[in-house]
């Protein structure tokens, strides 16, 4: 299988993939690099990583001749890689660029209306494999459990300024936090605008810091943790697949679609005309995330701390 290169869509992928192993099937996927310690916290899969600079063909003699089929989800190196290394059946979404690499292009049904992880089940049940076992949704097996009165703020996003929560509001609730007695850990993430060290900047010595990268290899931070509090990006969902729990500020993107796996976490939004928008940047006046109050974000933290 060839795994998404976003990491919200790696974290929804994941379910279909353990459906995939449970099946009988000998499994593998090939991935970025920087995904590597991600997919090895799942037990007995085989992990092939891609160097950022590796060439599709060189590749593709490495693995030629030693997979009867193939699972691609998006056009890219990985489905170059398949198509280069001639694998007899070469499985994917049914989508006008990728079909072209395919030998058997598979027709999902899942609608927008139904969450992100319908994408990936939908194409494991077209080749017959049940996915309803609440096992293959289940948090990985980190060995590392959560310490009482933990929780890890993230007021940056990889998916664009528009995703962020005021900083000013981020500051209120840390001082709530730490004023109820609990540890906080300010988490900054190497993209965006850097909100983490503003934030930790404005805490100073009464909260720790981390830095979130590479974000695979933030995943024990992440487990020991009682909850985590952050913008709508990247880290809430590995967060999640780490098991914690999480209490997520949604702005331009749709809880419905994109929340992280799991009933235990809550998503925070304040419901505006214009979204979901889903975009990067707000071409109006970002009122999705000015007009989402402390008080309400406080009230969901409340809930998850009790």
């Amino acid at each position: 299988m060839a795994a998404p290169e976003r990491w919200d869509e790696a974290c929804f992928s994941v379910p279909a993939l353990r459906a995939m192993m449970a099946s009988g099937l000998k499994t593998a996927v090939l991935c970025p690099e920087n995904q590597a310690d991600f997919w090895a916290t799942l037990p007995d899969l085989t992990v092939i990583p891609i160097h950022a600079k590796a060439k599709s063909r060189l590749l593709a003699k490495e693995i030629a001749g030693n997979w009867q089929a193939s699972l691609a989800w998006e056009t890219g190196l990985a489905a170059d890689v398949f198509q280069n290394a001639s694998i007899p059946r070469r499985l994917g979404v049914d989508e006008r660029k990728l079909k072209k690499q395919l030998t058997h292009p598979l027709a999902i049904s899942a609608t927008p209306l139904e969450h992100r992880v319908r994408h990936y089940l939908s194409a494991v049940e077209t080749l017959g494999i049940p996915t309803g076992q609440p096992e293959y949704f289940a948090p990985a097996d980190l060995g590392v459990d959560p310490v009482d009165g933990t929780v890890l703020l993230c007021p940056g996003s990889d998916f664009g300024p528009s995703h962020e929560w005021p900083i000013e509001r981020w500051v209120e609730l840390a001082k709530k936090l730490i004023t109820s007695g609990l540890r906080v850990t300010v988490a900054s993430i190497g993209t965006g605008r850097g909100l983490g060290k503003i934030l930790s900047d404005n805490l100073g010595k009464s909260a720790e810091s981390f830095h979130a990268e590479p974000l695979d290899q933030a995943l024990p931070v992440l487990a020991g943790q009682s909850l985590v509090i952050s913008a709508d990006g990247s880290l809430p969902h590995l967060a999640s697949h780490a098991g914690a729990t999480c209490v997520v500020l949604f702005g331009p993107n749709d809880p419905a679609w994109k929340r992280p796996l799991g009933k235990r976490h809550a998503s925070v939004r304040r419901h505006v005309e214009c979204s979901p928008c889903l975009l990067p940047k707000c071409p109006l006046d970002l009122r999705c995330q000015k007009e989402l109050d402390t008080g309400r974000v406080w009230q969901a933290v409340l809930e998850k701390l009790r």
